[in-house]
C-alpha cells in the first residue's frame, strides 16, 4: 500500500462497537501520523527562521525601528534554543490542516451523523477566528502594548533593554493568547448545535458571561495592565453577543426548514 495512502485514510464508520485494543491503535496510529507531520512542519521553520524573527521583531520596530537594537542575547545558547521554539510554533500553524485531519480521521467515526455533521463547519470557523485573534493581537494589539511598556520604563529614568528570551517569548504567549480567546464563538455555538445550551440561558447570563470574559482575558494575558486586558475582553464579549445572533438566526432557519420538509410531506 502506498505511504499516502497508510497516512491519508478514513477509518470505516461502523455502527458495532470495536474491541478496545483496535481503538488503542488507531489512537496510537494518529499520534504518529501527527508526530511526523509536526516535526516535518519544524523542519521548514526553523530552516525559514530568519524570516521567523523578522516576523516576530516587526510588533517592536512597527513604532520604531531603533528599539531592535535594544534586545540583548545572554545566554550562549539562545539562537539555537529560541528558534527550535519559534520552529514549534511555527511548525504547529504548518501542520494544522494535516493535525485536523488526522483527528478527525480517528475522532469521526465515533460520532452520531448529527455530530459529523457540525464538526467541519465548527473546524473551519474555529481556525478562521483563531487566525483573526492572532492577526488582531500582531498587527493592532502587540504594537502598542510594546510602546506602552517601552515609554513606561523611559518614565521611570530605566532604559528598557530586553532580553531576545523574554520578548520572544512574551510576544509568542500574548499572540496565542488572543488566538485561543477568540475561540470562545466556536464552542458556544457548538453548544448550542448539540443543545447543551439554549438560547434563552446565553441571554439570561449575560452579566456573568461579562464577568467571565473579564477573568478570562486577565488569566489568558501576558500582562497585567487594565488596557491590554480590555483589548482583548471587549472583543470576547462582543464575539458572545454575536454568538446569540448568529444562534438565533441558524435556530430560525432550522426551523424554517423544518416546517418545509413538514409541508412538503403532507
Amino acid at each position: 500500500m502506498p505511504l499516502s495512502d497508510r497516512l491519508f485514510k478514513f477509518r470505516e464508520m461502523r455502527d458495532e462497537a470495536k474491541p478496545f485494543l483496535s481503538h488503542i491503535e488507531d489512537l496510537r496510529a494518529m499520534v504518529i501520523k501527527m508526530a511526523i507531520a509536526l516535526c516535518s512542519a519544524m523542519v521548514v521553520g526553523f530552516c525559514g527562521r530568519s524570516y521567523l524573527f523578522a516576523v516576530i521583531q516587526h510588533p517592536l520596530t512597527a513604532v520604531d525601528p531603533t528599539r531592535l537594537s535594544n534586545l540583548q542575547s545572554l545566554g550562549v545558547v539562545d539562537s539555537f534554543s529560541i528558534s527550535l521554539e519559534m520552529a514549534f510554533y511555527a511548525g504547529i500553524v504548518l501542520s494544522f490542516p494535516f493535525l485536523l485531519y488526522f483527528f478527525a480521521e480517528f475522532v469521526l467515526p465515533a460520532l452520531t451523523v448529527s455530530e459529523r455533521r457540525h464538526i467541519w463547519p465548527a473546524a473551519g470557523m474555529g481556525f478562521g477566528l483563531f487566525l483573526a485573534g492572532v492577526t488582531f493581537a500582531y498587527f493592532v494589539v502587540l504594537p502598542q502594548a510594546l510602546n506602552f511598556f517601552y515609554k513606561d520604563a523611559e518614565s521611570l529614568g530605566w532604559k528598557p533593554t530586553w532580553t531576545v528570551r523574554e520578548y520572544y517569548s512574551f510576544t509568542t504567549q500574548f499572540i496565542i493568547a488572543f488566538g485561543l480567546a477568540f475561540e470562545l464563538p466556536v464552542v458556544i455555538l457548538l453548544l448550542v448545535k448539540l443543545n447543551v445550551l439554549q438560547i434563552p440561558m446565553l441571554k439570561r447570563i449575560r452579566p456573568q458571561a461579562f464577568i467571565a470574559v473579564m477573568i478570562f482575558a486577565a488569566v489568558l494575558t501576558p500582562t497585567t495592565d487594565m488596557v491590554t486586558m480590555l483589548l482583548m475582553g471587549v472583543p470576547m464579549y462582543l464575539l458572545y453577543e454575536g454568538c446569540i445572533i448568529v444562534a438565533m438566526l441558524t435556530e430560525r432557519r432550522d426551523a424554517k426548514r423544518n416546517e418545509l420538509e413538514v409541508t412538503r410531506l403532507e
